[in-house]
């Protein structure tokens, strides 16, 4: 049978990868597949290097478009990622005919919605097990694995840059500008990592996870969406100290009130396997009612592991390509007319427990006043943990005298977000304390 063909958009890291390894277990592919799998135009701008990068016979073209027009390419490799350029050229494979294969997770919980629909009314497939946590294949597992089962919840540390500078800063005790320059120095960050530390990338694949957990739309807008800048060494040091670990974590929850979507900071028990998940590595805890508890860990970026996923991706979509469009596998788990208008929570709506640290006045009746707040607001203390105190001399600096100050963690039991963002506000207004309080939640992911 003649190979199936592939046009690949972008030849830059990932998609190197894509042609290294397609290339290299070309035979064992095809075993697999039942048909080879050829990459055989590639569009880049920069045509000498695309050239080097694949050698003779590839057709290299500096026009993705180009790619799309040319009637031999039954698949099309979009890895240009962001929103603009990527979207109009994704749309234009899928109305040319051409299945599409894409590791762009921005667009996707976007414009996925408008996407997946325009490939269902097309009969072609898009693909995207390389769009969340790289290398580790949770898209099949949530879409196929899982199918019988009633997701209850997915917690997942899918953010290698963030986990990298979290391990650091606990492992060195650094505060998080530095450890942040050494990634951007080894390569762990981007010269602007805002995307990864503000959680706007590990929201992006929480987005889609969500999706195919629930049958929900895409609705990344909906997302909570908090980063990492704010952690500092204590946070680390106390949480160590109190049995748990700070990891930045992308959470979707079915609950009865609707779909909690997320991605913040998190306390986890120091005992739960993800919690020692180091360095880049990316791990995604799935809870269904039949199964149980499941993880998936591995690279969740990279070269070869992300090329890993988009060539599944390939191999699927040969398997199926003469397949009847109504029998294959929908593009978020479940038909698209039995989607779920469940809504997505606000945040305030959302029920969790919490890590709360204040600098405070060391004196008399201060605890007191804090618990009573907390107290007031229904909200119930489950461990409590004060420092000795010690002199911050900002004070004296100013002609003041230095006044004693000291570190105040509590941990709470469950309760309504909106009610602690009431009480933070009252504790907040208290003069005894010193510095805006820190709050972190806490996901005992039992």
């Amino acid at each position: 049978m003649k190979p199936i063909q592939v046009g690949l958009l972008g030849i830059g890291v990932v998609g190197s990868g894509t042609f290294n390894v397609l290339k290299r277990n070309q035979e064992e592919i095809k075993r697999r597949a039942g048909r080879g799998i050829e990459i055989t135009q590639v569009a880049d701008l920069n045509v000498a290097r695309a050239r080097e990068l694949v050698g003779p016979g590839v057709s290299v073209v500096d026009d993705a478009r180009a790619v799309i027009a040319n009637p031999d390419i039954d698949i099309v490799i979009e890895l240009i990622g962001g929103y603009g350029v990527a979207k109009t050229l994704v749309l234009e494979a899928i109305a040319a005919g051409k299945h599409v294969v894409t590791a762009n997770k921005a667009l996707l919980a976007v414009h996925g919605t408008e996407i997946f629909a325009a490939a269902s009314a097309k009969g072609v497939m898009v693909a995207f097990e390389a769009a969340v946590a790289g290398g580790i294949p949770i898209i099949k597992a949530l879409r196929e694995g899982l199918t019988a089962n009633s997701i209850q919840w997915i917690a997942g540390i899918i953010n290698g840059t963030t986990n990298f500078i979290l391990s650091e800063m606990r492992d060195k005790g650094l505060d998080f500008a530095v450890v942040l320059k050494q990634a951007q120095a080894l390569g762990y960050a981007e010269a602007d990592p805002t995307f990864d530390i503000e959680g706007v990338d590990a929201a992006h694949k929480a987005t889609i996870m969500s999706a195919i957990a629930f049958g929900i739309p895409v609705q990344f807008d909906k997302a909570y969406v908090e980063g990492i800048t704010k952690l500092g060494a204590a946070d680390i040091k106390y949480a160590e100290q109190l049995g748990y670990r700070i990891k930045l974590l992308g959470i979707t929850k079915r609950t009865p009130k609707g779909i909690e979507l997320r991605v913040h900071p998190c306390l986890i028990p120091a005992k739960r396997l993800i919690a020692n998940v180091e360095g880049a590595m990316n791990a995604v805890m799935v809870q269904g009612d039949a199964v149980g508890t499941t993880l998936y860990y591995g690279k969740g970026a990279g070269s070869e592991p992300t090329a890993s996923a988009v060539i599944a991706d390939l191999v699927d979509i040969t398997r199926l390509h003469t397949a009847d469009p109504k029998q294959r596998v929908p593009h978020l788990a479940f038909q698209p007319n039995a989607m779920s208008d469940l809504p997505v929570m606000a945040m305030g709506e959302v029920i969790t427990s919490y890590y709360l640290r204040l600098r405070v006045a060391d004196e008399t009746g201060v605890l007191a006043k804090v618990t009573g707040i907390l107290a007031d607001a229904g909200i119930s203390i489950d461990a409590v943990l004060q420092r000795e105190a010690d002199e911050i001399g900002t004070e004296a600096s100013a002609g003041l005298p230095q006044v004693p100050q000291t570190d105040v963690i509590i941990l709470t039991h469950d309760c309504l977000e909106a009610d602690m963002n009431a009480a933070i506000g009252k504790m907040q207004a208290l003069p005894t304390v010193l510095e805006p309080i820190t709050r972190i939640r806490k996901e005992e992911l039992a």
